[in-house]
């Protein structure tokens, strides 16, 4: 698309001499390289509780962002005002913070022509206000129609739709239009006795991804979240307390690969490992895992909540293996850790807004399907724990060591998931924890499309998954004794 037909260019009369103009300015005090990032950001948010909708905003932000790069110095600084003189003086202190002695001589564009991951004729927030609206009322009334035993609801509805434009000393453009949307539903329950009610339990649900509303009218209706939440939050009401120790433990398939994400993702991450603080550090092609595991990060996957078309240094996002039959094949790098380590873009620069310096970041990272049936991994674990859900958790990168708590987990007995328990947690090392898989079942799942991922203050949209997946040997802390 010529720029003069993109959003920038009919909206703010944006020309590529004009992009020339601002790089060359930002490139005025030297430095290897430079780029501007355009961002027009129209977002709605809805909630509702008690039955009552409680809140109902809508906003838009604007802004441009512009970095250089000089060797390992980053200037960076951003505008919220779009009028040439403001994007040049934003290019000056951008360019006297880099400060570098080279210098790039820029001539032209080259447009990047990436896939179409969400060809949305109409993003959710162009549909009305009332059909957003009824999207959490459904949600409200399915929950509290669902159980006798649920007292308390909550859901929210939110969308964006994102205009970004990337231009680069390099020579390329790039443009797109980026939709997402993420229905919530959260509830309390409990039981009521004679002698007292019981402790209130929660159950969550929901997804979304880079879709419209019709993804909501399909099998992800607000009837299917809302009674999700309820069922886990029924569950846990008759509950025992999770036991503690060294054991054998499966996760289930989709959301449990967040552990995956934390545990391992956050450590293949590049700029750490440029900085030598990750515990995978000069470990490419060293064995770091059972040899039934391969882990991906994919950005290119269709209406998924971490899929981009190009990322956020205007790159083409794509399929990276990172760990490949155990082995570490390689990290996800942004534009400045591949020019600092010589190798290439993995089209993994992403950042908040325009207002954030970008980093390597995660899109959808998720294990690859093994051969096991999952039922069998169950009678193959005389005792252990199974997770289906997890709720927070955190990881030193530095360390590789972890904890996790599981928000939905049962014993297995002599080969069968029994009782629910709760408060267990999980510990562990990342990078450990892989070398004692011993199963990897069939049955990979992606998430329902939630997942929010938080690195130095910026907050990103990701996607995990897994499939049903036997670990040998991990700590698992509860109150319930051995």
């Amino acid at each position: 698309m010529p720029l003069s037909d993109s959003f920038f260019g009919q909206k703010f009369g944006i020309t590529e001499h004009d992009l020339e103009s601002y790089l060359s300015e930002a490139l005025s005090a030297g430095g290897d390289y430079a780029d501007l990032y355009f961002e027009y950001l129209a977002t709605s948010q809805l909630s509702i509780d008690e039955s009552i909708v409680k809140s109902a905003v809508q906003g838009v932000s604007l802004g441009v962002g512009v970095r250089v790069i000089s060797g390992e110095r980053t200037g960076y600084a951003y505008s919220d005002d779009l009028s040439p003189e403001k994007i040049r003086k934003a290019a000056r202190v951008a360019a006297c913070i880099a400060n570098g002695p080279s210098k790039v001589d820029k001539t032209g564009f080259t447009e990047v022509r990436p896939r179409d991951l969400y060809p949305l004729v109409t993003a959710p927030n162009e549909a009305s206000l009332d059909e957003r609206v009824e999207l959490v009322k459904r949600a409200d009334r399915a929950a509290r129609a669902a159980d006798h035993r649920v007292f308390q609801v909550q859901a929210s509805y939110l969308d964006s739709l994102r205009q970004v434009l990337v231009a680069t000393s390099d020579g390329t453009l790039s443009t797109d239009r980026q939709p997402l949307a993420r229905l919530g539903v959260g509830v309390l329950a409990r039981e009521h006795a004679a002698n007292g009610n019981s402790a209130p339990q929660r159950g969550y649900s929901g997804g979304g991804g880079r879709v419209g509303l019709e993804f909501f009218e399909l099998e992800h209706t607000p009837e299917h979240f809302a009674r999700e939440a309820v069922r886990q939050a029924i569950v846990q009401l008759n509950a025992v307390p999770a036991p503690a120790g060294e054991m054998t433990v499966v996760l289930g398939p989709g959301w449990p690969g967040v552990l995956l994400h934390e545990a391992v993702g956050h450590g293949l991450e590049a700029d750490f490992n440029r900085k030598k603080v990750s515990a995978f550090s000069d470990r490419i092609g060293q064995q770091v895992a059972s040899p039934l595991c391969t882990v991906v990060d994919d950005g290119t996957i269709r209406n998924r909540r971490g899929s981009l078309n190009v990322d956020d240094e205007g790159a083409p996002t794509q399929e990276n293996v990172l760990i490949e039959n155990g082995v570490l094949r390689g990290y996800l790098y942004d534009k400045l850790s591949s020019r600092l380590l010589r190798s290439k873009t993995t089209g993994s620069g992403r950042r908040e807004s325009y207002q954030h310096i970008p980093m390597p970041r995660m899109t959808n990272t998720f294990m690859l399907a093994g051969d096991s049936d999952p039922e069998d991994i169950i009678r193959s674990t005389p005792r252990g724990l199974y997770c289906a859900n997890f709720g927070g958790g955190q990881v030193d990168i530095t360390s590789g060591n972890f904890v996790f708590s599981a928000s939905e987990s049962y014993l297995i007995e002599d080969g069968h998931v029994t009782r629910p328990v709760r408060g267990a947690t999980l510990t562990g090392n990342g990078p450990e924890a892989l070398k004692y898989v011993s199963m990897v079942g069939h049955d990979l799942k992606l998430d329902e499309g939630i997942g929010i991922c938080g690195k130095e203050g910026q907050s990103v949209p990701v996607g995990v998954g897994i499939p049903t997946i036997k670990i040998d040997r991990m700590t698992v802390g509860g109150t319930g004794g051995d």
